[in-house]
């Protein structure tokens, strides 16, 4: 099956036009006449995407509407795994080809919906409103009157031979005028759909996702003590230099542990213990580790951990209790009843207001 395949590709070779370059890739280009996708130089030679991205991109771009493209249906097609096919979508989103958004159906459900455009910097473009078409001018035909037949003069007698008469041309026929073909008939006015009618125009592309080329935020500075005293400094040197002991690839220079000495020594300054330091810095660290200053560096600036609380911090606050109204003795009835103060209870007060507006 080879050799059928590679005679085919030496009979294609020997067919093409004009000298073959002497090394590089050749093409043997076969029109296609059905079930193919046009895929952009823009896509398949950008600089910025992995080789990975670009073939997914073309996957994507070659299947129909409405088909899955999640990380779980891409997963279960193609042999690459989640996290390989996560990056690569990623990298689609970062330069506009991708766009995924949550959206909520009408019944309530929420589903990812992936827009995927095969040529992003072209919807950057401003784009030009559509002129109406315009008929081109119908040419008229232009008739000419026939010519009147001029009047024949007879010769006079004459006793020489009479000539041999001449043959009569035949009359012109006169042109046929061409009927004007019948004007365009005009939309009726109800058919004009009112300027509030239209659709609104499809908003600008607007990038959720800064270009590679926008300026990246400043990266946090290495944390500091308030004070790096010579005990902190000394702590501090001897933990990073003995981190080669515990793992071969924390090997630091003696400039690079100069460096990262304040770092350490602000985490111990918030009594963090030498050995969490070493294990934070450590753990879970990738193989191989190409950069270990820059590592290091990284980790001790992002898992700073806060300031202990100091010991009112850890009081809590004193529990609020609702006032509790105190029971009374009514002075009439001698009935319990809550009260603030001493006095009658509701029913004798009602019964001396009664009185007293009836006297």
């Amino acid at each position: 099956m080879d050799t059928s395949q590679n005679t085919a590709l030496l009979r294609a070779l020997t067919e093409l036009p004009g000298p073959l370059p002497a090394r590089g890739v050749i093409h043997i280009a076969i029109r296609h006449t059905d079930r193919f996708t046009v895929v952009g130089n823009d896509l398949a030679q950008h600089p910025g995407l992995s080789t990975t991205a670009v073939g997914f991109a073309v996957r994507i771009q070659s299947l129909p509407q409405g088909t899955e493209v999640g990380i779980k249906a891409l997963a279960a097609r193609f042999p690459e795994g989640e996290k390989l096919i996560a990056a690569a979508l990623r990298e689609l989103e970062a330069h506009g080809y991708l766009q995924r958004a949550r959206t909520r159906l009408p019944n309530g459900r929420i589903v990812t919906r992936t827009v995927f455009c095969n040529q992003p910097t072209a919807l950057l473009r401003p784009r030009a409103a559509a002129a109406p078409p315009q008929l081109p001018p119908v040419a008229r035909p232009i008739t000419t009157p026939a010519p009147a037949p001029e009047p024949t003069v007879k010769p006079e007698a004459s006793p020489e031979p009479d000539p041999q008469p001449e043959p009569q041309s035949q009359p012109t026929p006169d042109p046929v005028a061409t009927p004007d073909p019948p004007a365009p008939r005009a939309a009726p006015p109800q058919a004009a759909a009112p300027p509030q009618d239209r659709a609104p125009a499809a908003p600008p592309f607007v990038r959720l996702v800064p270009p590679p080329t926008a300026p990246k935020p400043p990266r946090p500075p290495l944390p500091r003590p308030r004070e790096l005293t010579p005990e902190l400094e000394r702590v501090s040197t001897a933990l990073l230099s003995d981190l080669r002991h515990h793992a071969p690839q924390f090997t630091l220079s003696e400039e690079h542990v100069r460096e990262l000495v304040p770092g350490v020594a602000a985490w111990l300054e918030r009594d963090a213990h030498p050995d969490t330091i070493r294990h934070t810095l450590t753990t879970n660290a990738p193989e191989p580790v190409n950069y270990p200053y820059q590592f290091i560096k990284h980790r001790l600036t992002v898992l700073l951990p806060p300031p202990l609380p100091g010991a009112h911090d850890l009081t809590p606050p004193p529990a609020r209790r609702n006032p509790v109204t105190p029971f009374q003795t009514c002075d009439g009835c001698e009935r319990a009843f809550r009260a603030p103060a001493p006095g009658h209870c509701r029913d004798c007060r009602n019964e001396v207001a009664y009185t007293q507006a009836a006297a």
